[in-house]
Protein backbone atom coordinates (compact mmCIF):
# COMPACT_ATOMS: atom_id res chain seq x y z
CA UNK A 1 0.00 0.00 0.00
CA UNK A 2 1.19 3.27 -0.82
CA UNK A 3 0.91 6.27 1.82
CA UNK A 4 -2.24 7.61 0.04
CA UNK A 5 -3.82 4.25 0.33
CA UNK A 6 -2.73 4.13 4.30
CA UNK A 7 -4.30 7.97 4.73
CA UNK A 8 -7.69 7.16 2.49
CA UNK A 9 -8.28 3.93 4.21
CA UNK A 10 -8.13 5.51 8.00
CA UNK A 11 -10.62 8.32 6.32
CA UNK A 12 -12.81 5.81 5.74
CA UNK A 13 -13.35 3.95 8.72
CA UNK A 14 -12.80 6.95 11.20
CA UNK A 15 -15.39 7.42 13.51
CA UNK A 16 -15.91 7.83 16.92
CA UNK A 17 -19.53 6.73 18.82
CA UNK A 18 -18.46 7.00 22.25
CA UNK A 19 -21.10 9.38 24.46
CA UNK A 20 -19.55 12.96 24.64
CA UNK A 21 -20.14 15.85 27.24
CA UNK A 22 -23.61 17.15 27.21
CA UNK A 23 -23.85 19.93 24.19
CA UNK A 24 -20.62 18.85 22.39
CA UNK A 25 -21.55 16.98 19.41
CA UNK A 26 -18.90 15.37 16.89
CA UNK A 27 -17.68 16.73 13.60
CA UNK A 28 -16.75 13.71 11.17
CA UNK A 29 -16.55 15.57 7.65
CA UNK A 30 -15.95 11.98 6.11
CA UNK A 31 -19.63 10.49 7.31
CA UNK A 32 -21.41 14.32 6.90
CA UNK A 33 -20.49 15.07 3.64
CA UNK A 34 -19.99 11.92 0.61
CA UNK A 35 -17.82 15.09 -1.14
CA UNK A 36 -15.11 15.22 1.27
CA UNK A 37 -14.26 11.62 1.30
CA UNK A 38 -13.95 11.98 -2.44
CA UNK A 39 -12.14 15.67 -2.79
CA UNK A 40 -9.75 14.37 0.20
CA UNK A 41 -8.89 11.35 -1.71
CA UNK A 42 -7.85 12.82 -5.02
CA UNK A 43 -5.46 14.86 -2.91
CA UNK A 44 -3.27 12.34 -1.24
CA UNK A 45 -3.85 9.88 -4.62
CA UNK A 46 -1.88 13.24 -5.91
CA UNK A 47 0.55 13.47 -3.01
CA UNK A 48 1.15 10.73 -1.50
CA UNK A 49 0.98 7.56 -4.00
CA UNK A 50 4.57 6.31 -3.27
CA UNK A 51 6.05 5.01 0.21
CA UNK A 52 8.19 7.11 1.06
CA UNK A 53 8.16 8.39 4.93
CA UNK A 54 7.05 11.66 6.01
CA UNK A 55 7.32 13.99 8.94
CA UNK A 56 4.62 14.59 11.07
CA UNK A 57 2.60 18.32 12.16
CA UNK A 58 0.12 17.97 14.77
CA UNK A 59 -2.61 20.93 14.40
CA UNK A 60 -5.64 20.35 17.13
CA UNK A 61 -8.53 18.70 15.69
CA UNK A 62 -10.38 19.78 13.04
CA UNK A 63 -12.31 23.22 12.31
CA UNK A 64 -15.64 23.82 10.31
CA UNK A 65 -13.91 25.89 7.78
CA UNK A 66 -11.04 24.31 6.93
CA UNK A 67 -10.75 20.24 7.31
CA UNK A 68 -14.20 20.06 8.65
CA UNK A 69 -15.15 21.30 4.96
CA UNK A 70 -12.11 19.84 2.55
CA UNK A 71 -10.88 16.38 5.27
CA UNK A 72 -7.58 17.70 4.39
CA UNK A 73 -6.05 19.32 7.67
CA UNK A 74 -5.31 22.95 7.42
CA UNK A 75 -6.52 23.08 3.96
CA UNK A 76 -9.55 25.85 3.00
CA UNK A 77 -11.33 25.10 -0.28
CA UNK A 78 -9.50 28.35 -1.59
CA UNK A 79 -5.91 27.47 -0.86
CA UNK A 80 -7.11 23.82 -2.11
CA UNK A 81 -7.98 25.04 -5.80
CA UNK A 82 -4.88 27.66 -5.88
CA UNK A 83 -2.48 25.46 -4.49
CA UNK A 84 -3.21 22.05 -5.07
CA UNK A 85 -5.04 22.33 -8.17
CA UNK A 86 -8.50 20.65 -6.87
CA UNK A 87 -11.67 22.29 -6.16
CA UNK A 88 -15.23 21.87 -4.58
CA UNK A 89 -18.21 23.70 -4.74
CA UNK A 90 -18.04 25.50 -1.44
CA UNK A 91 -16.44 28.47 -0.96
CA UNK A 92 -14.68 28.93 2.17
CA UNK A 93 -11.96 31.38 4.23
CA UNK A 94 -9.90 29.58 7.25
CA UNK A 95 -7.08 31.92 8.67
CA UNK A 96 -4.89 28.87 9.50
CA UNK A 97 -4.64 27.46 6.24
CA UNK A 98 -3.82 30.51 4.80
CA UNK A 99 -0.63 30.70 6.95
CA UNK A 100 0.14 27.10 6.42
CA UNK A 101 -0.37 27.82 2.59
CA UNK A 102 2.49 30.82 3.20
CA UNK A 103 4.72 27.53 4.74
CA UNK A 104 3.66 25.58 1.60
CA UNK A 105 5.16 28.38 -0.83
CA UNK A 106 7.94 29.20 1.07
CA UNK A 107 9.09 25.21 0.70
CA UNK A 108 8.74 24.84 -2.95
CA UNK A 109 5.26 24.71 -3.41
CA UNK A 110 2.01 21.81 -2.78
CA UNK A 111 4.38 19.09 -4.50
CA UNK A 112 7.59 19.70 -2.59
CA UNK A 113 6.02 20.23 0.71
CA UNK A 114 3.79 16.97 0.88
CA UNK A 115 6.44 14.51 -0.53
CA UNK A 116 8.20 15.56 2.98
CA UNK A 117 5.25 16.66 5.40
CA UNK A 118 2.01 14.83 6.53
CA UNK A 119 -0.41 16.70 8.36
CA UNK A 120 -2.95 15.64 10.64
CA UNK A 121 -4.27 16.54 14.03
CA UNK A 122 -3.84 15.13 17.96
CA UNK A 123 -7.45 14.71 17.24
CA UNK A 124 -8.14 13.50 14.03
CA UNK A 125 -11.93 14.49 14.18
CA UNK A 126 -13.96 18.17 15.02
CA UNK A 127 -15.76 19.73 18.01
CA UNK A 128 -18.17 21.95 18.14
CA UNK A 129 -21.11 23.31 20.41
CA UNK A 130 -23.95 26.09 20.03
CA UNK A 131 -22.55 29.34 20.70
CA UNK A 132 -24.45 32.23 22.02
CA UNK A 133 -26.38 32.83 18.80
CA UNK A 134 -28.05 29.44 18.45
CA UNK A 135 -25.08 28.80 15.78
CA UNK A 136 -22.45 26.01 16.26
CA UNK A 137 -18.67 26.95 16.96
CA UNK A 138 -15.77 25.27 16.97
CA UNK A 139 -14.24 23.49 20.23
CA UNK A 140 -11.26 21.87 21.14
CA UNK A 141 -10.59 18.34 22.68
CA UNK A 142 -9.23 19.73 25.40
CA UNK A 143 -11.50 22.97 26.33
CA UNK A 144 -13.21 20.87 29.11
CA UNK A 145 -11.66 17.67 31.42
CA UNK A 146 -14.58 15.59 30.39
CA UNK A 147 -13.98 15.68 26.60
CA UNK A 148 -10.47 15.15 26.82
CA UNK A 149 -11.26 12.24 29.05
CA UNK A 150 -14.19 10.96 26.71
CA UNK A 151 -11.87 11.24 23.65
CA UNK A 152 -8.61 10.27 25.03
CA UNK A 153 -8.32 6.71 23.97
CA UNK A 154 -9.98 7.58 20.30
CA UNK A 155 -6.85 9.97 20.27
CA UNK A 156 -4.12 7.27 21.45
CA UNK A 157 -5.48 4.62 18.75
CA UNK A 158 -5.24 7.12 16.02
CA UNK A 159 -2.19 8.59 16.84
CA UNK A 160 -0.31 4.92 16.54
CA UNK A 161 -2.31 3.88 13.70
CA UNK A 162 -1.11 7.08 11.92
CA UNK A 163 2.70 6.79 13.09
CA UNK A 164 2.60 3.18 11.08
CA UNK A 165 2.02 4.76 7.68
CA UNK A 166 5.47 5.82 7.32
CA UNK A 167 6.05 8.74 9.81
CA UNK A 168 9.49 9.86 11.06
CA UNK A 169 9.26 9.64 14.66
CA UNK A 170 12.67 10.63 15.78
CA UNK A 171 11.11 14.28 15.75
CA UNK A 172 7.61 15.57 15.45
CA UNK A 173 6.01 19.34 15.55
CA UNK A 174 3.61 20.52 17.51
CA UNK A 175 1.18 23.47 16.32
CA UNK A 176 0.64 25.33 19.48
CA UNK A 177 3.00 25.94 22.52
CA UNK A 178 0.60 25.90 25.18
CA UNK A 179 -2.55 23.43 25.69
CA UNK A 180 -1.84 21.46 22.75
CA UNK A 181 2.30 21.29 23.61
CA UNK A 182 1.35 19.86 27.13
CA UNK A 183 -1.21 17.28 26.00
CA UNK A 184 1.16 15.86 23.60
CA UNK A 185 3.84 15.87 25.82
CA UNK A 186 1.81 13.91 28.66
CA UNK A 187 1.07 11.50 26.31
CA UNK A 188 4.46 10.85 24.84
CA UNK A 189 6.03 10.66 28.34
CA UNK A 190 3.46 7.95 29.29
CA UNK A 191 3.42 6.06 25.81
CA UNK A 192 6.77 6.52 24.09
CA UNK A 193 4.75 7.58 20.48
CA UNK A 194 8.04 9.89 19.73
CA UNK A 195 11.35 10.66 20.41
CA UNK A 196 10.91 14.41 20.53
CA UNK A 197 8.25 16.97 20.32
CA UNK A 198 9.03 20.23 18.81
CA UNK A 199 6.39 23.25 19.30
CA UNK A 200 5.63 25.73 16.75
CA UNK A 201 3.36 28.63 16.89
CA UNK A 202 -0.30 27.86 16.21
CA UNK A 203 -1.12 29.32 12.56
CA UNK A 204 -4.46 30.85 13.84
CA UNK A 205 -2.30 32.94 16.66
CA UNK A 206 -0.11 33.93 14.19
CA UNK A 207 -2.83 35.15 12.26
CA UNK A 208 -4.64 37.07 14.68
CA UNK A 209 -1.96 38.67 17.23
CA UNK A 210 1.48 38.17 15.46
CA UNK A 211 0.33 39.36 11.54
CA UNK A 212 3.26 42.06 11.14
CA UNK A 213 5.61 39.56 11.86
CA UNK A 214 4.16 36.59 9.63
CA UNK A 215 6.92 36.86 6.74
CA UNK A 216 9.50 35.44 10.43
CA UNK A 217 7.09 32.68 11.84
CA UNK A 218 6.68 31.28 8.07
CA UNK A 219 11.02 30.94 8.14
CA UNK A 220 10.90 29.62 11.55
CA UNK A 221 8.69 27.02 10.14
CA UNK A 222 10.51 26.25 7.23
CA UNK A 223 13.91 26.25 9.04
CA UNK A 224 12.08 23.46 11.73
CA UNK A 225 10.62 21.76 9.26
CA UNK A 226 13.56 21.44 7.13
CA UNK A 227 16.20 22.49 8.07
Amino acid sequence: MTFADKVIAFNQQLDFKDPLPEDIRIMNPFRENPGVLAISTAFYRKFYSDDQPRKLILGINPGRFGAGATGIPFTDSKRLEEHCGLSIDVRLHELSSVFVYDVVKASGGAKAFYEQIYINSVCPLGFVKPGKKGREINYNYYDSPALTDAVLSFILSSLREQLAFGINTKKVFCLGTGRNYKFLLHLNAKHQLFEQLVPLEHPRYVMQYKLKQKDAYVQKYVEALFG
